[in-house]
């Protein structure tokens, strides 16, 4: 069956239809295949040595070959065969070879189009091309007598002067073909499953910051990835990951004192161990290589007819909204990966970042709207911290959560706008941002604020759990297909239960250069604010007054693409006033990260 696919793809334009037709056709066909190869298309004669060749893309080959040249798939996998010439748009019954075409189609049906139902007759010819054809029409004529169908003498004879002609080629079109038959074959017995693909990421990075009270040490750092996709029907997909590694984000380690420059009070003793130094490749499940299931999602599309495609997203572990949540930063969010931006702030809006564990979310296209806006999509979802603990306090409804909203528009592949609402509850001891981005202030985690908090002062903080209503506006530019520009924004209001009220604000910006010295590249320049409180005092015992400095943080990285598989990307960051502290001194961060792909 595939040897007949296969020869069949591989049939010819009008030039073999008039091949047939003609008398003195092999001398004309040999001229035409000296002529120039067609640009731009992917030749039939590429095809038959990228197999003799033993190209290792084979598996790419097997899927080119079940296209290329065929009339409009459908979902069994069939193919609409061309049954009339007048299903052919680009041919004219006043081309010469028309009648000749017509009969091929009509009376053997041994010609099909291409996707777009064309036939391009006007392409210059191979003999190889040739060759392919003319199998195709010999294994028609072939079943058609078998069937005991009338078939012109005039027709037979041709063929058979035809079959002498090309009687080598017609022999090593069989051998190629048998070669990708047992190829297929042996895959088809070793392939790891049918149901499901393996990729992988394993990122090498060596690190360190510098600064006038510095005192870290340079660490080299690695991360492991493992992702299982596995789909059942052939639109949904499971996706299992696991991960291993050694990062560990850098602290500041040093203390932060000084004057408040309007009240004249003293900040509170405060001993940084931030997250705003968080790098993608520190989140892991552990820091001493352990491995574990840090993502276990499953993703299945829902159709309403033309108005609506939903696409349905369950988390059962590791969930995050940037899952299935359009985040608008091209070129900086690589999911937390190793090929976009360095650290897990420049990646996306910190409105992202809030909630995330177990859950579930929905994403669906608005088809009304995109003739007027382009694609435009509204994405719901709800994410709980702790939905596998069935204490009190605890689980799916009753712990931490986020329920997030949001609208995207996409204006003529040009704009894309997205603004997002999130309302989470934490607990006293967990980070609104799960102490991945923003100053520890801002996370507001009551443990790590008290242990940030100089052990020799009097300052004890004192708030419950927190309720956040957060709003986020984030869109890009797209400036040229390899430059681009985004931006974004977030506040948030924070109740500290029983206690009052604080702002947390975040906002930041990025320009990227795609294929910047070779295809592949990426060149990133990110400038930002880091989640940070807006109010100086906090309640506490007695309360807590905290400079309000904005924690700037500046990045640029270049991505370099070595192979297909293998990326080297320097990268520099810049922290001005960390902690938020007035009297921070500013930290520079330093990384060299290798990312191998499988």
């Amino acid at each position: 069956m595939l040897k007949l696919f296969w020869k069949s793809l591989l049939v010819t334009p009008a030039i073999l239809g008039a091949t047939l037709t003609l008398g003195g056709a092999a001398k004309a066909v040999d001229s035409i295949a000296k002529t120039q190869q067609p640009q731009g298309e992917f030749a039939p004669m590429q095809i038959a040595q990228t197999v003799d060749e033993q190209n290792p893309e084979l598996l790419n080959q097997v899927e080119s070959y079940g296209t290329e040249g065929l009339t409009e798939p459908d979902t069994t996998g069939t193919y609409d065969q061309v049954t009339s010439v007048n299903q052919l748009r680009d041919v004219e019954p006043t081309a010469w070879a028309f009648e000749a075409l017509r009969s091929l189609v009509e009376r053997y049906g041994c010609i099909v189009g291409y996707p777009d139902r064309t036939f391009r007759g006007d392409r210059a010819l191979t003999r190889w091309e040739f060759a392919a054809g003319l199998n195709a029409c010999l294994n028609t004529m072939e079943r058609l007598l078998q069937e005991g169908v009338a078939v012109l003498k005039e027709d037979i004879d041709k063929l058979k002067r035809l079959m002498e002609e090309y009687q080598a080629e017609l022999a090593a079109l069989g051998a190629r073909v048998d070669n990708l038959e047992s190829r297929v074959s042996f895959l088809e017995d070793h392939q790891f499953s049918t149901t499901t693909k393996l990729s992988g990421e394993v990122i090498f990075a060596v690190t360190d910051t510098f600064g006038d009270d510095d005192n870290t040490q340079t660490a080299l750092q690695a991360r492991a990835r493992l992702l299982f996709s596995s789909s059942f029907t052939g639109a949904d997909s499971l996706k299992v990951r696991l991960a291993a590694g050694s990062g560990k984000a850098f602290n500041f380690d040093y203390q932060t004192t000084g004057i408040d420059p309007d009240g004249g009070e003293s900040f509170v003793p405060f001993n940084s161990s931030d997250p705003t130094l968080t790098q993608t490749f520190n989140l892991v499940p552990s820091t001493n290589f352990s491995v574990g299931i840090d993502w276990l999602a499953y993703y299945v599309p829902i159709t309403l007819g033309d108005f609506a495609k939903f696409n349905g997203y369950v988390a059962g572990w590791g969930g995050t909204w940037y899952d299935f949540v359009p985040t608008n930063s091209p070129f900086f969010q690589d999911f937390d990966g190793g090929n976009g931006a360095i650290s897990t702030f420049a990646q996306q809006n910190a409105i992202f970042r809030i909630g995330g564990g177990a859950g579930g979310g929905l994403n669906f296209s608005l088809g009304a709207l995109e003739g007027i806006l382009g694609p435009t999509s509204v994405s719901v979802g709800y994410l709980a911290g702790n939905a596998n603990n069935p204490v009190g306090g605890e689980g799916l409804f009753n712990g931490d959560y986020a329920g997030l909203a949001q609208i995207n528009f996409n204006l003529f592949n040009f704009l894309s706008i997205g603004a997002t609402y999130v309302n989470s509850y934490h607990t006293a001891d967990s980070s609104i941002y799960g102490s991945t981005v923003g100053t520890e202030v801002a996370n507001m985690s009551l443990v790590n604020l008290d242990n940030a908090v100089d052990n020799d002062s009097d300052y004890t903080f004192n708030f419950g759990g927190k309720s956040v209503n957060s709003y986020g506006l984030q869109g890009a530019i797209s400036i040229t297909e390899r430059i681009s520009v985004n931006a974004f924004g977030t506040y948030s209001a924070a109740r500290l239960l029983g206690q009052g009220d604080v702002d947390i604000w975040s906002y930041g910006a990025g320009l990227a250069f795609a294929d910047v010295g070779r295809e592949g590249n990426i060149l990133g320049i990110f400038g930002g604010v880091q989640p940070y409180v807006g109010d100086r005092t906090l309640p506490g015992s007695p309360n807590i007054r905290f400079s309000t400095s904005v924690p700037l943080h500046l990045e640029l990285f270049y991505k370099y693409q070595v192979t297909d598989n293998i990326s080297i990307t320097p990268g520099v960051i810049w922290l001005s006033k960390p902690s938020q502290a007035r009297s921070a001194d500013d930290v520079f961060v330093g990384t060299l990260r290798g990312t191998f792909n499988f």
